[in-house]
């Protein structure tokens, strides 16, 4: 009897440490998910040049920028954040001049490789924010909701400059 439970307590910490191991690894899946994200994007238009520059922190956050110029005017800027605490992928911005230049969250919904989906229910316009990369590399961002008591979609799609 003293030489089972000796085993069981020699044995019992290498598998919670596996176990552990296991579930540290799975935590930042979500994150890898988002990776394609990494890099300088730009779309060129009659109307402007709009630009979202994407940097890994480390693995748990990306630091993201996206700014539409017009002649030698920004439009819009905005400050963009994605963190995976734990289980949840959260997609945090600030916009220059909107919501008191507060930060604004939307959660992870849904994703797969290529592919993530935010929602902020709460939000006036967008609620549903998307990202992904196309056959060709390009970068496509989806902003969707009821806007002005209308559904409302605009759709960029931008090339990877670097």
């Amino acid at each position: 009897m003293i030489k089972r439970i000796t085993l069981l307590l020699l044995i019992l910490p290498f598998i919670a440490c596996k176990k552990s191991g296991k579930d540290s690894n799975n935590e930042k899946e979500k994150m890898k998910a988002a990776r394609f994200l990494i890099g300088n994007w730009e779309m060129i238009t009659q109307d402007g040049h709009l630009k979202e520059l994407w940097d890994k922190q480390n693995d748990s956050i990306y630091i993201g920028q996206s700014y539409f110029i017009k002649a030698k005017d920004t439009i819009h800027f905005e400050k963009i954040q994605l963190e995976q605490k734990g289980d949840i992928l959260t997609y945090t911005t600030i916009i220059k001049g909107q919501n008191n230049d507060k930060p604004i969250s939307f959660m992870l919904m849904d994703y797969q490789e290529n592919k993530v989906v935010f929602e902020n229910k709460a939000n006036d316009y967008p609620q549903k924010i998307t990202y992904s990369q196309n056959q060709k590399g390009n970068l496509v961002t989806e902003l969707a909701g009821i806007q002005s008591g209308k559904t409302s979609t605009e759709r960029y799609e931008m090339k990877k400059i670097k």
